[in-house]
């Protein structure tokens, strides 16, 4: 259900995600394992560096400039980290993450056919954005689906070869085009663009011979000449990111998008510049963001409480220091060295996942915001899961079956 739900409404993700975390310390509190399977968490880096992360937020509570509330709403938001965890604790053998991948893939399906769908004006009940009309996206907003399709895509390919089915393989390759031809071409979010060249990028390099792939270097900058020509969205995306840029330095408010990012970002420097050994706090992004801003313009108008500067990297930072921006570092890299113990084609679809989210994060908040931060870290548990956990052990099994008779 975990795995189904992202993606999808955030009333199904907070379901999900409640009865994941119930039945996750029921695991932990009551499962009984065989003696030879041993922990499930055991030689993994992860776990550890999402603990210490959710752990440095909650001791950042003694030194927050945020008021209480906003502080524990973005403990809370981070909280979901913690799901990374447990769907590796949940989770028991490869069949059963295959299950898994089996309801993602089936959800992350109907949520790209409902797309496809809005395109060609059809009327869907269940599309609940405000932007399904117009931006042809069905939960969440078009930057958000964007960045999802284009994981799926990546997933989709990666998996092609173990999609069950005679025809399996082909209905995974089409559905890998058919997501990245929606991303490229019908919705509008420059990010998922960015993510999607990225990956597209990195599944060339690893079809070539070892000799060759260093020309990863210049594919992306090849795809997006390519992509800048052929697809309107892109082309009219990148073309209003320059024109923002140019007139960012001319205005006395930022009124564009990218012009706001530079703004926020600016002022996010500046507060890991005024707190760079321990930040300001879990939540503190609001509270620094207006302090300096009405120190330039007492007429400044306050932004609301558990705001971000739409860039992951920053606002760990603001809370943390510079320490904090290292330990989301640390966080990403051990997800990598997890990657690196699996075979393929486990290895490079959640290697082809953290480098999304890594890319999302320099543009976003992507683990802090809703829906998308869920989207990446149940998928990140659920690969991990699937590339770590081995197949029913027989004996294992056996045994199991022993202490319940």
């Amino acid at each position: 259900m975990a795995a189904a739900s992202v993606g999808l409404s955030m009333v199904l993700i907070s379901i999900a995600k409640l009865l994941l975390v119930i039945f996750g310390l029921a695991v932990v509190l009551f499962a009984r394992r065989a003696p030879a399977a041993g922990s499930p968490l055991t030689g993994m880096s992860t776990p550890v560096a999402v603990l210490l992360a959710f752990f440095a937020f909650a001791l950042s509570l003694f030194w927050t400039v945020a008021p209480q509330a906003e502080a524990l709403g973005s403990l809370a938001k981070y909280g979901k980290l913690i799901t990374i965890v447990l769907m590796v604790l949940i989770i028991r053998d490869r069949r059963e993450a295959n299950y898994a991948l089996g309801a993602f893939v089936a959800a992350q399906t109907f949520l790209l056919a409902s797309s496809w769908m809005l395109f060609a004006r059809l009327a869907l009940p269940w599309a609940t954005s405000r932007m399904a009309l117009t931006e042809y996206s069905v939960f969440s907003s078009y930057l958000d689906q964007g960045i999802m399709s284009a994981v799926f895509a990546g997933i989709c390919w990666h998996f092609r070869e173990h999609a069950p089915g005679r025809f399996g393989s082909r209905l995974a390759v089409f559905l890998a085009l058919a997501a990245l031809a929606n991303v490229l071409f019908i919705l509008s979010g420059r990010t998922g663009h960015v993510v999607a060249i990225a990956l597209v990028s990195l599944a060339i390099m690893w079809e070539l011979p070892k000799k060759y792939r260093a020309m990863v270097v210049l594919l992306p900058f090849l795809l997006a000449l390519g992509l800048f020509f052929s697809s309107s969205k892109v082309r009219d995306r990148l073309t209003k990111v320059e024109t923002e840029v140019q007139s960012y330095s001319t205005q006395a408010e930022p009124v564009t998008s990218s012009g706001i990012r530079l703004n926020l970002w600016r002022r996010a420097i500046q507060s890991i510049g005024q707190h760079p050994l321990a930040g300001s706090g879990v939540g503190s992004w609001s509270s620094e963001f207006n302090r300096l801003q009405r120190a330039q313009n007492p007429a400044h108008i306050d932004i609301d409480s558990n705001g971000n500067p739409h860039q992951e990297y920053l606002l760990w930072g603001v809370q943390l220091g510079i320490p904090g921006m290292l330990l989301f570092l640390a966080l990403l890299l051990s997800v990598l060295r997890d990657t690196l113990k699996m075979d393929k084609p486990y290895s490079r679809a959640a290697q082809s996942t953290l480098l999304a989210l890594a890319i999302a994060c320099l543009f976003n908040s992507s683990l802090y915001d809703a829906q998308i931060g869920d989207f990446f870290c149940i998928l990140m548990g659920l690969l991990l899961a699937l590339g770590l956990k081995k197949v029913p052990d027989l004996h294992i099994a056996t045994h199991h079956y022993k202490q319940a008779v």
